[in-house]
C-alpha cells in the first residue's frame, strides 16, 4: 500500500510540475532559513560550555542603583578575590583577571622573542592568577598548568602563538620581551591549548599576577576597580544564597576604606551597589553587564530564531494555501475512490505521504541552498559556522525534521480534502468552495503581515544606523590616520612627532591613547569640587591624558578657555573639562574654578559635548589632563592623496624604529566598527525581509494562476459580454489587494511597538514617522500587484473560444 501511495504522490508531483516546484521552492527557502539560524543559535548558545566545572564557575558583579541610575559592572577591588574565599566557605577557590588597557601589558603589545630582532604586534594580552588557570582547567601543550603562572614575571601563550614564535619546540624557559623593555622580560610558563572560538577568554598570552602591582599598595587596596573576579563553588551550594553574604564582606572591607579616605554619603553609596554571581556560561549573552569583552545578544538570538520560525510558516502556509486551494481538481479522484470503497483513513495517509515527498524533496533542495548560503551568512552575521556532516545526529535530526514539517504541513489538508462527500463531489458542487476559503485568506493575511512588519523594522534600522553614522558626534572622524605600537619610541615620541608635521597634507598630530571610539583606553574616576569632597555627591568622569592638539586633531571645538601649552608651566594640573562636567558639577563660569580628581586642578578650557562611546549612551563627563607619552599618535591629514601621505609617514616610522613595522588604522574605520553590530542586525534583517517576500510572492503566483484557472469560463463570458481587460484583471486582483491591505493594517501597529522598544537602546536616535508605514505598504502592494497583474493579463487576454469550447 505505501509502494502505491508512494507512485501517486510521484505522478502528482510530474502532473503539477508548476505548483510542486513552487511548493517545493518556498518549502526550501524556508528550511535552509531555519538550518543557518539554527547553526547560529546554537553557536552562540554553546559558550563556555566545556570547562570541567563550568557548572559551579561564577563571574562576580556589582548592580548599581543610585540616584535613579542603574548599572552593572564586573569591575572588582584587586582584594575581592582574597576576601571571598578567605571570609566564604562556600567558595572553593577564587581569581581574577586584568583585561583593561588602560594598564600596561593588557590588551596589545610589540613581541619579541629573546632569538630574534623584530617586534611583533600582537592582541590578546590579559593578566591571570594561577589560581584562575587551575579553576578553569585550561588543557595544556606544555608545561605544568599549575605552575605556569605561579612565579613573577612569567606569560602562558597559546599554542598557535608558540608555533608562530618557537616552531617545532618546546618554549617553556624562553624569554618574551614586551614593547623593546628588556629590562623586565617574561619567562614562558606553559603553552595551552588554542582556547575554541566559543570561549568568553578570547585571549592567546596571560601574563601572571604573582608579584605585580599596578602601583605601590594598589593590591591591598579596596577604592579602586579594575579586576574581573570569578570564584568557584563547593558542590550543591546554591548561588543565590552568597549575594548577601558577598555584600557583607564587600562593605566589611568598604566601610574603613571610605571612612579613611573621607568619601561623602557612605551609607548611600553602600546601599546603592549590592553583589551578584553571573554562571560563566552566561556570559556571552549577557549583553547588559559592563566588561570589556566582545558579546553576543541573546535579544539576536531570540529575533533570529522567531524571524527563522516565521519563515518556515509561511512556506508551510504556501504549500497548505496551495494544496485546498487545488482541492477541485482532487475532488472528483475522492470522490471516485471513496465510491469504490476507500475509507477516509486511507485518503489521508494518502495525502500525507504527498507532503512527507514533497518535504524530503525539499530538504534535499534546502541543504543545497544552504551550503550556498552559508558562506553569505557568515559574512553578514561576522561568523564562522560550518554544517557538522560528521556529527552522528546531523542527519537524524535532518530526517525527523522533514517528517515532522511534513507531517504538521500536510496535516490540514489531507483532512480537508479526505472530508469531501462523494455525492457533493460528483454534482460538481465543491469547486466553488475551493476557491473561496477564508482558511487561506487568512493565511495570506498572515504571510503579508509579516512582510510588512519586516520591511518596517528593515528601514527602521538602516535609518537608525544612517543617522548614527552621519550625526555630528562632537568631533570630526574623516582623514584621522591613527599610528598604534608608538609607546616603543619612548623618549622619540615628540621628535617623531615633529618630523611628522613636516610631512606635506598633515594637519596637526597629537598623542591620544585616549580615543573618541570605542577600542581606545578609559579610565572612570570619582571627580568633585574643589574642597566639597566630604561635603557632595561624586561625579563618574573618564580622566584621559592628552597633549596640547588633541582638541584639533580630532577637530574638537573649545567654547571656553584655551587647550593646554608645554610653555605654561602651571598646566600641569590644568585641566580642561567637557560641557557635561560642567553641568553635572553645577559649575558657573567654570574657568579658573578648581575640581578635584586625584588632587586639586584648575579649569582651564571647556570643550563641546563629544560622544566617546556608542551613541546607546548619553554623553558623559570628561576630565582631560596633559601628557607627554601615548602608544597611538593621531595625525590629522588634509590631503586628497591619502597613499602618497603614507608612504612618507611609513619612511618617518622606519628612520626611528627600523625593527618595527608601521601599524596604522584610521578613526572612521574605528567608528564604523562601534556600529557593526547594529549594521549586521540591519543586513540580516534585510536579507529576511526579501526572503520572506520571495516566500509569500511564490505562494501568491501560484494562488493567482489557480484562480485564474479556475475562472477562466467566468473571464471568458465576461469578455464575450464586452468587459475590457483591465477590467478583467482587476477582477481577479481586488481580493488579493483587499487581503494585502488588512495585513498593513495589522502589521503597522506591531511594527511600531516593536521598532519603538528596539529604539530605546539608543540615547540619540531617529523618529519612526507615518512614512515609513505608508511606504511599507506601498511596497507591498506593488510587489503584489505584479505578483498577480501576471497571471491576470495572461487570463484576461487568453481567446475566450479555448475556454467556452468545452461548453
Amino acid at each position: 500500500m505505501i509502494k502505491n501511495y508512494l507512485k501517486i504522490a510521484l505522478r502528482q508531483l510530474r502532473k503539477q510540475r508548476f505548483y510542486s516546484a513552487i511548493k517545493i521552492g518556498g518549502f526550501a527557502l524556508g528550511i535552509a532559513t531555519c538550518l543557518l539560524m539554527t547553526l547560529y543559535i546554537q553557536h552562540e548558545t554553546s559558550f563556555d560550555k566545556t570547562y570541567p566545572n563550568g557548572d559551579r564557575l561564577y563571574r562576580v558583579y556589582a548592580a548599581w542603583h543610585y540616584r535613579g541610575q542603574d548599572e552593572k559592572d564586573v569591575a572588582q577591588s584587586p582584594a575581592t578575590a582574597q576576601a571571598f574565599k578567605a571570609e566564604l566557605p562556600e567558595v572553593e577557590a577564587s581569581g581574577r583577571i586584568m583585561p583593561y588597557p588602560l594598564f600596561n601589558g593588557a590588551g596589545s603589545n610589540e613581541v619579541m622573542p629573546e632569538n630574534k630582532t623584530q617586534d611583533t604586534y600582537e592582541q590578546g594580552f590579559a593578566y591571570m592568577d594561577q589560581s584562575l588557570l587551575d579553576m578553569f582547567q585550561l588543557p595544556m601543550v606544555y608545561g605544568d598548568r599549575s605552575h605556569a603562572l605561579a612565579e613573577p614575571n612569567t606569560i602562558l601563550i597559546s599554542k598557535r602563538k608558540a608555533d608562530k614564535y618557537f616552531p617545532g619546540i618546546n618554549p617553556v624557559g624562553k624569554l618574551l620581551y614586551l614593547n623593546n623593555d628588556k629590562q623586565h622580560p617574561y619567562k614562558i610558563g606553559g603553552v595551552m591549548a588554542d582556547l575554541p572560538p566559543n570561549s568568553h577568554l578570547d585571549y592567546d598570552f596571560f601574563l601572571t599576577l604573582t608579584g605585580k602591582e599596578l602601583w605601590k599598595g594598589e593590591q591591598t587596596s579596596w577604592m579602586s576597580q579594575n579586576y574581573d573576579t570569578y570564584v568557584l563553588l563547593r558542590p550543591g551550594v546554591p548561588p543565590q544564597q552568597l549575594d548577601a553574604k558577598m555584600d557583607q564582606v564587600v562593605k566589611g572591607h568598604w566601610l574603613p576604606a571610605m571612612q579613611q579616605a573621607g568619601t561623602p554619603n557612605i551609607q548611600e553609596l553602600l546601599g546603592a551597589r549590592h553583589m551578584h554571581l553571573q554562571p560563566v556560561s552566561h556570559i556571552h549573552l549577557d549583553y547588559d553587564i559592563g566588561d570589556s569583552l566582545s558579546h553576543g545578544d541573546i535579544r539576536f538570538v531570540w529575533l533570529f530564531g522567531a524571524v527563522a520560525v516565521l519563515i518556515l510558516a509561511l512556506a508551510s502556509i504556501n504549500f497548505i494555501n496551495l494544496s485546498t486551494a487545488r482541492s477541485a481538481n482532487r475532488a472528483k479522484e475522492v470522490g471516485l475512490r471513496k465510491v469504490v470503497g476507500s475509507l477516509r483513513i486511507g485518503l489521508i495517509q494518502q495525502f500525507l505521504i504527498e507532503s512527507l515527498v514533497l518535504s524530503y524533496f525539499a530538504f534535499l533542495l534546502a541543504l543545497g541552498l544552504a551550503l550556498v548560503m552559508l558562506p553569505l551568512f557568515n559574512r553578514l552575521a561576522a561568523t564562522a559556522l560550518h554544517i557538522p556532516w560528521t556529527q552522528w545526529w546531523l542527519l537524524p535530526l535532518l530526517l525527523l525534521a522533514a517528517t515532522s514539517i511534513g507531517v504538521l504541513s500536510g496535516l490540514y489538508p489531507s483532512f480537508y480534502l479526505s472530508k469531501f462527500r462523494p455525492v457533493e463531489v460528483l454534482k460538481g458542487r465543491i469547486s466553488s468552495g475551493s476557491r473561496h476559503s477564508s482558511l487561506r485568506g487568512v493565511l495570506v493575511v498572515f504571510q503579508f503581515t509579516t512582510s510588512v512588519i519586516l520591511i518596517v523594522a528593515t528601514v527602521v534600522i538602516y535609518r537608525q544606523m544612517q543617522f548614527i553614522m552621519n550625526k555630528k558626534m562632537g568631533f570630526d572622524k574623516d582623514q584621522v590616520m591613527l599610528i598604534e605600537g608608538a609607546g616603543t619610541l619612548d623618549k622619540q615620541l615628540k621628535p617623531f612627532k615633529n618630523q611628522l608635521l613636516n610631512i606635506q597634507g598633515v594637519k596637526s598630530v597629537s598623542l591620544a591613547d585616549y580615543l573618541p571610539v570605542s577600542g581606545g583606553k578609559r579610565n572612570n574616576n570619582q571627580t568633585f569640587i574643589a574642597g566639597r569632597q566630604k561635603i557632595d555627591p561624586s561625579v563618574g568622569a573618564q580622566t584621559w591624558r592628552v597633549d596640547p592638539d588633541y582638541v584639533k586633531t580630532f577637530g574638537m571645538k573649545l567654547v571656553a578657555g584655551r587647550m593646554f601649552s608645554y610653555d605654561i608651566a602651571s598646566d600641569t594640573t590644568g585641566v580642561v573639562v567637557n560641557e557635561t562636567l560642567v553641568k553635572k558639577l553645577g559649575i558657573k563660569d567654570p574657568i579658573g574654578k578648581e575640581i578635584f580628581t586625584w588632587y586639586d586642578q584648575h579649569i582651564i578650557g571647556v570643550v563641546a559635548d563629544f560622544n566617546f562611546e556608542s551613541v546607546r549612551q548619553e554623553v558623559g563627563p570628561v576630565v582631560l589632563h596633559r601628557g607627554d607619552w601615548a602608544n597611538t599618535v593621531a595625525v590629522k591629514m588634509n590631503t586628497a592623496d591619502i597613499a602618497s601621505l603614507i608612504k612618507q609617514v611609513r619612511s618617518v616610522w622606519k628612520s626611528f624604529s627600523p625593527h618595527q613595522e608601521l601599524r596604522y588604522t584610521f578613526l572612521d574605520e574605528s567608528f564604523a566598527r562601534m556600529y557593526a553590530d547594529v549594521r549586521r542586525m540591519g543586513d540580516i534583517f534585510t536579507s529576511f525581509a526579501s526572503l520572506a517576500i520571495i516566500i509569500a510572492c511564490l505562494g501568491l503566483f501560484g494562488l493567482s494562476a489557480f484562480m485564474a484557472e479556475q475562472r477562466a469560463k467566468e473571464l471568458g463570458i465576461r469578455k464575450v459580454l464586452g468587459a475590457t481587460v483591465g477590467q478583467l484583471a482587476g477582477l481577479l486582483s481586488k481580493d488579493f489587494l483587499r487581503l494585502v491591505l488588512i495585513s498593513i493594517f495589522i502589521a503597522s501597529p506591531i511594527a511600531w511597538w516593536g521598532m519603538h522598544r528596539w529604539l530605546q537602546d539608543f540615547a540619540y536616535r531617529i523618529d519612526i514617522g507615518v512614512w515609513i508605514f505608508a511606504a511599507a505598504g506601498a511596497m507591498v502592494i506593488l510587489v503584489a500587484l505584479v505578483t498577480i497583474s501576471f497571471q491576470a493579463l495572461k487570463a484576461a487576454v487568453a481567446n475566450p473560444v479555448h475556454s467556452l469550447k468545452a461548453e
